[in-house]
């Protein structure tokens, strides 16, 4: 193929074909032609990019791993540019370029892009508008990985968070048809007994008892044992089955008041009463404790929903933080749990609302308590605070790990930079908080030292200042 030929095909190319056919030529001089063959790489994760790649004919695709599997981000056909483009700031591109079919490339090396900048203005436009495309396309695809990698972190500490309070609801429904069994059986008895008015006053007496705040306190183990040994003496001294000396014992009865209702009750019908006080007891106390756990079910869906933000339009609004970090914590208690993190979030009273995307402001709290809780050692300390300051609000996130090295901390902010293990981070966390700080209107700052680091961010107030209520 001739020179003229290739400047011929340039002027149908899609993209660079508007150019003055003088630019088409510069580009053939500069550049060679490439044949690929199916699942050839054209340029390769780690290793600095050759340069403009004009797509001919055939099909490119780029691979990237971000932590949450290997999948294709961006794919250029005949007509499209890759590669290297005027003022980009890339060297060695996030993942493979590989070609899916038999392709055809004219190559522009590196060393040539300065003087096509200053020899071919039209052409540099043309590729300047077409590198911002690709950047906003990047960091899309970046925000989304991002994202999926962090709900997929947190699926599993969700997980083991609502199946200890269902686990929780499941054995105590099965206790509570025992003891509403043991309930029924003990009514029966007693309706049997043609009981007194006195003594039906009696029975009240005691059961208001067991329900009594216990003035005791909360025992110790060896306590609550003692305890039980004891009313399991007097139930045996009085001809009552010991077995319910457990449930007594977790009562608020005194032997005193024991003493009062054989005094008013004596015999079978004293075995009856005392069953069924054990048993409403317990029936009462196992309710409560299926309340409680399907409350904290409640709380975590809350959460989850306020994490996620499902029921809000993406808009800039008024963000009250005292409910976005709440939800954010609460979504990472179980990754807490698991290295006996404790974390502290404390909120300003009355703090005023900042305007932001609070899906995106979650997002950069996620990432920046995730890492803490990375950075800390087992039993170590995160503190989130927000508070005003003049006119701004300000969010940190503290932790006691050992600190930033400096030979890291210039790249932090970096795409694509991380210190943890392969699959275990993308490398744009940070990159995505300082994106999404910026369009929050927002500002990062970072300090850290050995026993302490801290991330910063500040916002100016939103226009409606006002404080308390879920956004």
């Amino acid at each position: 193929m001739t020179a003229t030929d290739l400047v011929d095909r340039l002027a149908e190319h899609k993209t660079v074909g508007a150019a003055p056919r003088e630019e088409l030529a510069w580009l053939v001089s500069h550049g060679s032609l490439r044949h690929l063959n199916e699942g050839e790489v054209l340029s390769a994760k780690g290793v600095p990019v050759a340069g403009l790649f004009v797509v001919l004919t055939g099909h490119v695709a780029i691979f990237v791993d971000r932590g949450a599997g290997r999948h294709k981000v961006m794919e250029w056909r005949a007509g499209d540019v890759a590669g290297l483009l005027p003022y980009s700031r890339l060297v060695s591109p996030p993942g493979d370029s590989v070609a899916q079919e038999p392709s055809e490339i004219l190559a522009v090396p590196r060393r040539d892009l300065a003087a096509m900048i200053r020899d071919c203005h039209e052409i540099t436009s043309i590729l300047v508008h077409k590198m911002l495309d690709r950047a906003r396309h990047f960091t899309s695809s970046g925000l989304h990985d991002e994202k999926m990698l962090s709900l997929g972190k947190l699926s599993a500490g969700l997980a083991h968070e609502l199946n200890n309070p269902a686990s929780a609801i499941e054995r105590s429904a099965a206790l509570l048809g025992r003891r509403l069994e043991d309930a029924e059986q003990s009514t029966r008895a007693l309706g049997a007994s043609g009981l007194t008015d006195p003594q039906l006053l009696a029975i009240d007496a005691v059961r208001a008892s067991c329900l009594a705040t216990p003035v005791h306190g909360v025992l110790s183990p060896i306590q609550q044992a003692e305890r039980e040994d004891a009313i399991a003496d007097w139930l045996v001294d009085h001809g009552v089955d010991a077995a319910i000396a457990g449930p007594l014992a977790e009562t608020a009865v005194t032997l005193d008041a024991l003493d009062r209702i054989a005094v008013a009750v004596s015999g079978p019908p004293l075995s009856a009463v005392l069953r069924s006080v054990a048993a409403g007891y317990s029936v009462r106390g196992i309710a409560s404790e299926i309340q409680e756990a399907a409350r904290r079910i409640s709380g975590l869906v809350t959460a989850i929903k306020g994490f996620t933000h499902m029921d809000q339009a993406t808009v800039a609004e008024p963000v009250d933080l005292k409910w976005s970090l709440g939800n954010t914590v609460a979504v990472l208690k179980s990754k807490a749990r698991s290295k006996s993190v404790a974390v502290t979030v404390n909120v300003e009273p009355d703090l005023p609302r900042v305007r932001g995307f609070v899906g995106e402001l979650n997002q950069i709290w996620a990432n920046l308590i995730d890492n803490a809780l990375d950075a800390v050692p087992d039993s170590g300390r995160v503190e989130v605070t927000a508070n005003r300051e003049r006119q701004r609000v300000v969010v940190r996130v503290v932790d006691n790990g050992a600190g930033i090295p400096a030979e890291i901390r210039e790249h932090l902010f970096e795409p694509f930079f991380t210190t943890k293990p392969v699959g275990q981070g993308t490398g744009l966390g940070l990159d995505i908080v300082q994106r999404l700080v910026s369009h929050n209107d927002a500002e990062i700052e970072v300090e850290t030292a050995l026993g302490r680091t801290e991330f910063r961010v500040s916002f100016p107030l939103a226009e409606v200042d006002g404080a308390g209520g879920q956004p």
